[in-house]
Parts: structure tokens; sequence; C-alpha cells
């Protein structure tokens, strides 16, 4: 369920305590009606069901907040009537206004939300079995966590897009500049040639001059004996036209100019098989901006949402993206890491406490020793390494049922598994050092034209 738009827009203003006309009686926020069609939405506002768009993906927006209910959301109008009842027994100032968010079940005030669950909580849900257990945290501080990261990532976005821009200015100045320079190269051969021509004609003009002179003399040479003696030959010369390769070469400034551009950006460019999701690492560890990289926090004031995704006992992250099917590989640098853990984990395991390598399948450097790890095993299997491992290549082939760890600088096996797997796997990694990071390292890629 996405709630990102149920909190930015209810919960902030429940937050900033935005206040209105007490609620009187639950009323459609599309048409006003006073009797709303049976339907209470998740955020806790009434609605005719008539009035709701629905989207492609089968939800429904509130006409009220923004906020994105399911179908299975949408609650019965003995909610609407119980939410009608407790309100008239609210003061004005504890009715709220209309950025009040409640909870679905009861539609009473919000204040909690679930990190679990992902639902808004009054205090008799807070209180009930339902969410027993569960862990939760002020609407407001919801709210704030998911502003912020929104922030930072559109932060980050506005970086790498700005890396681009620069990219494609500089691009376009060589490129003019480049174009530039042959025009003036081929201008000065131009120029050249009629400064020529120029003399050319001006020495035929003095030729002609003397002759006619010559001819005019009272002893004057007869025409024929000028001619013979080759003084009129340069009047029969063709004047020299444009050669080859004097013009521009357009061919080679505008021929297939997008893609020679989007060819040289694979310098710039890196791609890496495998990047991080930060939702999913221990509140210790600091995601480096491109998400490749995880290291020891050293910003006392780093501190993430304590979301149901993340790891908190362990030093752990996981990939983003999850594997069920093909063949796949990355390579870690661990370098002068001193305590780390790379392979990969089904994710189906407890994030929370201690019991979270039951579906991991991976290799360790622990105490300088090397481990192999696999699920149900009661001991890790001591590797016999030969040196010091600056990087670990990780290969998973899914249908196949193999994973298999080498060393790819010596070209080394270590570790070899055989499993079936039915499950989504996701590349895991451990980071108990303080000192050095992991970082997953890009591949080399090329573009290909095809016919």
């Amino acid at each position: 369920m996405d709630v990102t738009g149920k909190i930015s827009s209810g919960c902030e203003d429940m937050a900033t305590k935005a206040t209105g006309p007490p609620v009187e009686a639950p009323t459609c926020g599309a048409c006003v009606c006073e009797n709303p069609e049976d339907v209470l939405l998740l955020c806790g506002h009434p609605a005719c069901k008539s009035c709701l768009t629905q989207s492609s993906a089968g939800s429904y927006q509130c006409p009220v907040c923004g906020g994105v209910s399911s179908a299975e959301d949408l609650r019965c109008s003995a909610a609407v009537r119980g939410r009608h009842g407790a309100a008239s027994r609210q003061s004005p100032q504890a009715a709220g206004g209309e950025g009040e968010v409640h909870c679905g079940p009861h539609g009473e005030s919000a204040k909690y939300f679930c990190l679990e669950d992902k639902q808004f909580l009054c205090d008799t849900c807070e209180d009930s079995k339902e969410h027993e257990g569960h862990k939760h945290c002020l609407i407001h501080e919801a709210a704030l966590d998911l502003k912020h990261q929104a922030e930072d990532s559109e932060d980050k976005i506005k970086e790498e897009f700005a890396k681009l821009h620069q990219f494609l200015w500089d691009e376009e100045a060589s490129r003019i500049a480049a174009l530039r320079e042959e025009e003036e190269q081929k201008r000065q051969v131009m120029k050249d040639k009629i400064d020529k021509m120029g003399e050319e004609i001006l020495s035929l003009l003095n030729t002609i001059r003397d002759i006619e002179e010559e001819m005019g003399a009272e002893d004057a040479v007869p025409l024929q004996d000028i001619v013979a003696a080759g003084r009129v030959q340069c009047l029969w010369q063709h004047p020299e036209g444009i050669g080859p390769g004097e013009l521009v070469n357009l061919a080679k400034h505008l021929g297939n100019l997008r893609f020679r551009i989007w060819e040289k950006m694979q310098d710039m460019v890196l791609y890496t098989p495998v990047v991080l999701d930060p939702n999913t690492a221990d509140a210790r560890l600091h995601i480096t901006a491109d998400l490749t990289g995880v290291k020891i926090s050293t910003d006392a004031d780093h501190q993430p949402p304590d979301n149901p995704e993340r790891y908190d006992t362990f030093a752990c992250v996981l990939g983003s993206r999850g594997f069920a099917s093909g063949t796949h590989s990355w390579t870690v640098e661990v370098d002068a890491n001193t305590s780390w853990e790379v392979g990969v984990s089904s994710g189906a395991g407890r994030r929370k406490g201690g019991a979270l390598w039951t579906d991991v399948w991976s290799v360790e450097f622990w105490d300088e020793e090397y481990y192999g790890r696999l699920p149900g095993q009661q001991e890790k299997t001591l590797l016999r390494v030969a040196g010091k491992l600056r990087r670990i290549r990780v290969r998973l082939d899914w249908d196949g049922g193999e994973l298999s760890f080498s060393d790819p600088v010596s070209g080394t096996h270590l570790l070899t598994v055989t499993h079936t797997f039915t499950e989504t796997l996701f590349p895991f990694f451990y980071n108990g050092c303080d000192t050095y990071p992991l970082n997953v390292l890009p591949v080399r890629h090329r573009l290909i034209a095809e016919d």
C-alpha cells in the first residue's frame, strides 16, 4: 500500500494542527451530501462512492486530503455513523479541521502510524491485539521522515542531472569549436586561392598592356612572334576551382550526432549491476549517494526511520532488486575491510533481532578467517584462502540452482552452493568495519548498433 500521498497531505496538516469548524455530520467532500453512500476512506474522510474517481490501478483518491485508498480499504456506513457519533460528542477544539486524519476501523482521531501495517492508529487501535508488539510513531514524525527522504532524493536527482547537463553543454561547445576551426581552415584555403587568382589577373593585365604598347610602336613586333615567344600563354590557363576536401565536412559534424554523443557518454556513465536499498540498511550504516557503497556512519544526526524493512541488530543491507530467474553476477570491493559478509538472502528472515541468518547464503571474513554460510547449517564452513581477498565476485544462476563465489583478481574459486531456489533472492551485505567501506564495482558496457 502506498501511504506517501496520505501522509504528505493528511498527516502534515495534522502535524501543523490546522483547525476548522467542528464536524457536525459526516459529509461527502465532493458533493457535501450529509448522508454519504456508505463509504469511509482509509484517511478517515467520508464520501459518496459515486463521487470518487477510480484509477487504472483500482484505487480511490480522497476529495478532501488527496489520500489514496484501495477498494479493500473502503469502510461501510457503520464506520461513518460511528465517526459521526464520536465527532458529535467532541468539543470544537477536539473535533479538529479538514486536515485531521482518522483511523479506518473506529473513525477516531489518529495519533500514530503503524510502521509494520502502514496504517493510521487511534488510541483504541494502538491498544488492540491486532497491533500488539508493532512499532509505531507519531503521525507528524512519519510525515517528517517521508518529507526529508523525498527532499533528499530530489536534491540528489537534481545533482545527477546537473552533471548530465554540464556534459552536454561541454560537448556542444567542443563540437561547435571543432566546426569553427575547420571552417576557419577552409576559409584560409579559399582566401589563399583568391589571393593567387588576384595576382594572376594583375600579371595578365600587365602583360596585355605591354603587348598593346609593343603592337602600337613604329617597329611593332608581329603578334605571331609574341605568341611564339610564349608571352601570352597565361591567357589560355583555366582558373583553379574548388578542390576535393575544401568544403566543410558536414557528415563529420552532423552524421549520427546524437548517437556519437550517447556513445561518448560511456566515459562518464557507469553501470552497476547491483544498487543498494537504503530502506533496508541498519541505522548505523551510511549508503553512498549513488547507492553502490556502504560504510559505518559517522554522522551523529543520522537517524533513519525504523521501518519494517530495516535491519536493526546487525549492520546489514540488501540490494534493491531481487532475482527470481536468470543468471546474475556482481563484484564487491572489500580491500582493507576487516569484517564483512557478502552473498544473497531471500529477505524472508527476520530483520529485527538476532535471528536473521536463516535465509542467507554468503562468504564471510571475520577474525582474519574466511567462512561460508548456508541456511540451516549449525556451523559456518571454514574456507582455505591463500592471501587476502581484495575483491569477491558473486555469481547466481537461479534457474540452474547454483551460487558461486570467487576471487576475480586471481581467478581463485572460493565456494559453490547447489540448491533448488524457489524464492526471490536479494544481494546481501554486512559491514562490521568502521574504517573501510564495501563497494559494488561498475561493469564495462558498450553500445552496439545492429541492423
